[in-house]
């Protein structure tokens, strides 16, 4: 279903939301009778991994419909996924979707006046030399007949985001856009975000390009919430919110405490005179009439004062419980690596291309397209790494994604005991319930987490641990927790990123880098 018509739509904005949920078909629900309107400008979209960032995307662009409410968007939608194509055997027209295009312009010009060849054509007479220009602004071959099966991650990923710009959307809804890719493409995909003449939406972990936009959006608890400014200005707000929410939980704190001990000291009181007029009236010092009025009277008063005193705990209470809610607790993946050995001079990999020994800590690095992701697959497959390794590669498939993330990472280790998968998957986040999650479901973050976790459960213990472009699709919290489990990891390291700074983070030794083919 598409989106509902613009005619619905504020004249200044090209995205709205109204009174809109969605949850899935387990009744988890992502979003909760969200409104927002989104005028033309370039925002980034921050959540943890599972907030929603990819299903409000597809939402937009009228892939989801929305449990309640409606999803309005002036225009046409154009979306890039994590995951931009399947068929490595298409060509580059098959994927830009100008192949019958091309086919059809071939035949005009060999003579042909088919009706059908002109409508197949329609406006589109200068389709190849629009791709050509889109190619080359985002430095990828201009071979149309070539196999997309031949390009890097990074370059189908480009490739994917020419496909849509070719179609003239006025709304470009981007995931994870510069997994992948090199400084040199990041700077050509900046310019052409930046060049764009509609509203984008960009989901990404690249602090580069978060900071490139010009508002922020932010899931949270099944909200969305708008912030002028790029990714800093948004981190600077949430931070002072934090540190006066925090201030007011201990001013309320404080309160509940003192209304507490008051209570307490009221009670005491209270029983002070009871036991005193008791003590009075057995002695006859008063009357017993005069000691019968004076006793109801003060359990009438206790009575009042102790009702007072609860409904002033009560109320800290509630004030307490209400400022609390206000503090975030956002839950990061807590990444728990296995113990290792390596002993400083054992061979880890012995080749003339790369050679690492001892617990060594290597970067390999290199442009999008200079074979090292099938440098790694060739270390393998050769035998030249001569330890028990893990690898998480760059693209992470499930064979069935119908499995329970337990089921998945029990069968990929049938010796070990069920209750230890679970126990293993804990260490990830994969508590209880949330173990039996359906692969499908999972974001790009979480699926990273199964395969860590289902690569680190081996046996024996892996020595030398493989990462591929291992921040793709993680959102900033759960990288950090990435950079400090392999801070603390004691075995051999050999990753592939494009990222500097998380290179720099986790303590690199040494750094190799490919040429390009």
């Amino acid at each position: 279903m598409a989106p509902s018509s613009s005619s619905a739509a504020q004249p200044n904005s090209s995205i709205a939301l109204s009174d809109v949920s969605f949850a899935w078909p387990d009744g988890a629900m992502i979003f909760d009778h969200v409104s927002l309107t989104i005028p033309d400008a370039v925002y980034s979209l921050v959540g943890a991994n599972g907030a929603g960032k990819s299903t409000l995307l597809r939402m937009i662009a009228g892939e989801l419909e929305p449990t309640t409410g409606s999803v309005t968007v002036r225009g046409e939608v154009g979306r890039v996924g994590q995951h931009p194509y399947d068929d490595p055997d298409a060509t580059i027209a098959v994927v830009l979707g100008i192949a019958d295009i091309r086919a059809a312009l071939r035949r005009i010009e060999s003579g042909s006046v088919d009706e059908r060849d002109f409508e197949i054509v329609g406006d589109d007479w200068d389709a190849e030399q629009r791709a050509a220009g889109h190619l080359a602004a985002l430095g990828l071959p201009e071979d149309l007949d070539r196999a997309v099966g031949s390009l890097s991650g990074g370059e189908a990923t480009l490739l994917a985001i020419v496909a849509q710009l070719l179609r003239r959307p006025d709304v470009l809804l981007l995931d994870e856009p510069t997994n992948n890719l090199d400084s040199d493409s990041r700077t050509r995909l900046f310019d052409v975000i930046s060049g764009f003449s509609g509203t984008v939406v960009v989901v990404s972990h690249d602090l580069e390009l978060l900071e490139r936009v010009d508002a922020t959006l932010e899931l949270y608890r099944g909200d969305i919430r708008l912030f002028g400014g790029p990714y800093s200005l948004y981190r600077a707000t949430l931070d002072a919110e934090q540190e006066a929410a925090e201030a007011a939980v201990a001013t309320a704190a404080n309160d509940l405490r003192k209304q507490r001990r008051e209570m307490v000291d009221a009670q005491i009181k209270l029983d002070r005179r009871a036991r005193t007029a008791a003590t009075a009236e057995r002695e006859k010092r008063v009357p017993k009439i005069i000691a019968h009025l004076r006793r109801d009277a003060a359990q009438v008063s206790a009575g009042k004062l102790r009702n007072a005193h609860r409904d002033d705990v009560s109320a800290a209470a509630d004030r307490l419980d209400s400022v609390r809610d206000e503090v975030r607790d956002d839950r990061t993946a807590r990444i728990a690596m296995p113990e290792v050995d390596v002993a400083t001079r054992a061979q880890i990999v012995d080749d003339d291309r790369l050679r690492i020994d001892g617990p060594e800590r290597v970067a390999l690095v290199g442009h999008n397209g200079s074979g090292k992701t099938s440098l790694i697959a060739d270390l393998i497959a050769s035998g030249h790494v001569l330890v028990p390794y893990a690898l998480v590669p760059q693209r992470i498939t499930f064979d069935d994604p119908t499995l329970s993330i337990a089921a998945a990472v029990a069968g990929a280790h049938p010796d070990i005991p069920v209750q230890n998968v679970r126990a293993h998957l804990a260490r990830f986040l994969f508590r209880g319930a949330r173990a039996d999650r359906p692969l499908a479901e999972l974001s790009g973050g979480e699926r990273l987490r199964v395969a860590l976790a289902t690569a680190l459960l081996a046996d024996p213990t892996p020595k030398l641990l493989i990462l591929d472009e291992p921040t793709n699709n993680l959102d900033l919290d759960t990288t950090e927790e990435l950079v400090s489990a392999l801070r603390d990891w004691a075995g051999a390291l050999l990753v592939v990123s494009h990222d500097p700074g998380f290179l720099d983070r986790i303590g690199i030794d040494r750094t190799q880098t490919l040429s390009t083919r």
